[in-house]
């Protein structure tokens, strides 16, 4: 619970600022990632699904379509953290570059690959412009895999076992729930992608809102790799919501940049599919507090506002967290 009635009745008023329509749907709490817990962060996070799932209920918005997690980084050495679903495996379109790109610097780091033009430019136009191409060529590179036609069962196997090598890498740093070994793809997979999917689907890109917002906050305070090279993948996450583009799915506007206030700071990994819509932002505001927020949508891809919604009552309420 808030710590005093004044914050509880905030609450309440940030809701109305946001939405005029009332919550029809309970909201439980769900497990923080790992950090220092803070039930009146919970509070806010809860407030804010109750708020989205209450203004959005008109176009059938479920709880089980929505994943939210909160990182407040007002003290970076203890965050305070709290989530909303944010343990449930979610398919995470272009959302999934952040952790090739974190990988692919690992890999630079250690010399197990060479910093060439050609992957600098790969890095930059796959979390710049989303490039799904860009994403194939990382992911070749850091995985010493290629796509191609159907390999017999034992090959499959030994290349399985390479494809897997960035999934290696996060289990070994902690991460858990989650499965980052696939392509993206304007399209379909064909071939050995294909059959590494599996029949059903069954081994696509899974991640959750807490594993991406802990990556997240390890880039924004220094800690993914080394100091330097975090520096560099923040300035390929860049943002600015005020630029002008006629492009709805842009990564500056069409995502959580709506909710970005004038004087903040934005900085971000979107993705979305014909039936996903996500994003993953840190931003820093002009008070001086520093939060990563990630949502996750599904099965409402058109629906713009969503990830908005949430953020504003998160930005709205934040400053009322103590």
């Amino acid at each position: 619970m808030l710590r005093n009635t004044t914050a509880t009745a905030l609450l309440v008023l940030i809701a109305a600022y946001v939405s005029t329509g009332q919550s029809r749907h309970s909201v439980a709490a769900a497990p923080p990632v790992p950090g220092v817990s803070s039930s009146s962060l919970q509070d806010l996070v809860n407030q804010a699904a109750r708020t989205t799932l209450a203004r959005f209920a008109d176009k059938k918005l479920q709880e089980s379509q929505l994943s939210i997690t909160l990182i407040d980084l007002r003290n970076p050495q203890q965050p305070v953290t709290a989530s909303f679903r944010g343990n449930e495996r979610i398919y995470p379109a272009s959302v999934v570059k952040l952790f090739y790109l974190v990988a692919a610097h690992r890999s630079l780091e250690d010399k197990k690959i060479e910093e060439t033009p050609e992957l600098r430019r790969s890095l930059k136009d796959m979390i710049v412009d989303s490039s799904n191409e860009a994403t194939q060529y990382i992911v070749d590179v850091v995985t010493h895999t290629t796509s191609g036609y159907e390999l017999p069962a034992k090959e499959m196997e030994k290349w399985q076992f390479q494809r897997n090598a960035v999934n290696r890498y996060f289990t070994r740093l902690g991460y858990t729930n989650i499965n980052v070994n696939q392509k993206t793809f304007c399209e379909d997979a064909y071939g050995r992608e294909r059959v590494s999917r599996g029949p059903k689907g069954e081994n696509r890109n899974k991640l959750t809102t807490d594993a991406t917002a802990r990556l997240f906050m390890e880039i924004a305070l220094g800690k993914a790799v080394t100091t330097m090279r975090s520096a560099q993948m923040m300035e390929l996450l860049k943002r600015d919501p005020s630029s002008k583009t006629s492009d709805q799915d842009s990564q500056d506007t069409g995502f959580t940049g709506p909710a970005v206030p004038s004087g903040a700071r934005y900085w971000g990994k979107a993705g979305w599919t014909s039936t996903t819509r996500h994003d993953a932002a840190y931003i820093e505001m002009p008070d001086g507090s520093k939060f990563v927020l990630v949502t996750f949508t599904a099965d409402h891809a058109n629906e713009r506002q969503i990830i908005p919604a949430v953020a504003r009552v998160v930005i709205e309420g934040l400053k009322y967290v103590k």
